[in-house]
């Protein structure tokens, strides 16, 4: 990985400049913490702040104005399950052994940029080395994307989803040797603690594990637990001595339930979510990242003979199918939900049709968007966005038309500032 940000650093771009003043003038505007429209508004930013939110029409001294008339102002999205590094293809199983590093982080900020521009000024990467290197090279001004949270690699257990020895042939595994917790690979207690100080010694922002089997690994079950309690709660313990919070993906019933009582802070895709589970995560407080999108995805690409390897193709038509309806059914129950969409499993860039496809698992549009603004900076565990209030981030997108009333409109972002920099706008 050292030689990850010298090869950013020759796709670097320069940063739009910034005004010092910037006056927005939103035809609507939306309200993360109500969840509704408050009408016209004047959105005054300064110095990468939100400053002033003053009536519609306003004049603002020395002030870059901007017309959103026509457009609803939202605060900027947060993905808050993302893999930068990689994007979905029937060559996906074979890159890993073709492409080095550098080739990743290369791809990466074309899908940063991208992510930007689709509105999402924030995102949990939850899953790879790339992500805290490409972190970096936005926060110094180097490449266009969004702000990163970023979990390096995810921890698994021995031939766990994110054991990255599956599928290797007997030989290669013989070379490489079994991987351990400095690889993210647990098998006890000791283990655990060991790969969470591995993961704050790399740089990590959020610990991430696989507390399933999983539908894209190279290995048959993508539903059977692959930790005990007692490893999650070490897990989640040592990573709050980092002031981390933990992610765990997560499909099958038992392994969801470990994770609820170990502590972790979010349940990923939840495809089993029983009632029982739904129950203890209202109890402990649980996040539901439901990554509906994902699913989708991979049920419908199931259906192509050669996309997926033949131990993978049952599982993504099996599983897939079913994340929209657990999504429904969470909802309902009352469990908490935040806005993620596992993209890099589809193309970067698509983040908001997870947007159309909750708002079609019966969740309203108003909830859709609070998952992504105010909720997600929640699950993330800060205060100074998702919403559009003096003193805060400007991090400010606008869509055309009425989003609570056509939600289509989020794949329409006509307007992306992130910092109180415009990165597209009408």
């Amino acid at each position: 990985m050292r030689y990850c940000l010298p090869a950013l650093v020759l796709m670097m771009t320069a940063l739009p400049a910034a005004a010092a003043t910037t006056a927005l003038q939103c035809g609507d505007v939306f309200d993360a913490r109500s969840g509704k429209l408050v009408g016209a508004r004047t959105i005054v930013v300064r110095d990468g702040k939100v400053a002033e939110v003053l009536p519609s029409g306003s004049s603002v001294a020395d002030a870059r104005a901007i017309d959103l008339s026509g457009h609803t102002c939202t605060p900027g999205w947060t993905d808050l399950h993302v893999h930068m590094a990689s994007q979905s293809s029937p060559q996906s199983y074979s890159e890993g052994f073709r492409l080095d590093d550098v080739d990743f982080a290369f791809r990466s900020v074309d899908y940063a940029k991208k992510t930007l521009m689709a509105g999402f000024t924030s995102v949990r990467d939850l899953g790879g080395e790339v992500a805290p290197h490409l972190r970096d090279a936005i926060n110094q001004g180097l490449v266009d994307g969004p702000r990163i949270w970023a979990a390096g690699k995810s921890i698994a257990t021995t031939g766990g989803h994110a054991d990255p020895t599956n599928g290797v042939n007997s030989v290669l595994a013989h070379l490489i040797g079994p991987p351990g917790p400095t690889e993210g690979v647990i098998n006890s207690i000791d283990d655990a603690r060991q790969a969470v100080r591995q993961r704050y010694k790399e740089g990590s922002d959020v610990i991430k594990i696989t507390a399933t089997g999983g539908v894209l690994s190279y290995a048959k079950s993508g539903d059977a637990p692959q930790f005990t309690v007692e490893e999650v709660k070490a897990i989640v313990d040592t990573a709050k001595d980092y002031g981390y919070r933990v992610a765990a993906h997560a499909h099958g019933t038992e392994g969801m339930k470990r994770a609820v009582l170990g502590g972790v802070t979010s349940i990923e895709h939840g495809t089993y979510m029983t009632d029982e589970v739904m129950s203890l995560m209202k109890q402990k407080g649980t996040w539901y990242i439901p990554t509906i999108y994902a699913g989708r995805f991979v049920a419908e690409k199931a259906k192509m003979d050669g996309y997926f390897p033949e131990v993978v193709r049952p599982k993504a038509a099996r599983i897939g199918a079913l994340i929209q309806q657990t999504a429904e059914k969470a909802y309902k129950s009352g469990v908490k939900i935040a806005f993620g969409t596992d993209m890099g499993v589809g193309p970067h860039g698509d983040n908001a049709r997870e947007f159309l496809y909750m708002v079609e698992a019966g969740i309203p549009a108003a909830v859709a968007l609070q998952a992504a603004t105010i909720r997600a900076a929640e699950v993330l565990g800060v205060d100074d966005q998702g919403v559009i209030e003096a003193g805060k981030r400007a991090d400010i997108v606008a869509v055309p038309g009425n989003p609570l009333q056509d939600i289509g409109a989020v794949l329409k972002v006509d307007f992306v500032m992130k910092d109180g920099t415009v990165y597209r706008q009408p």
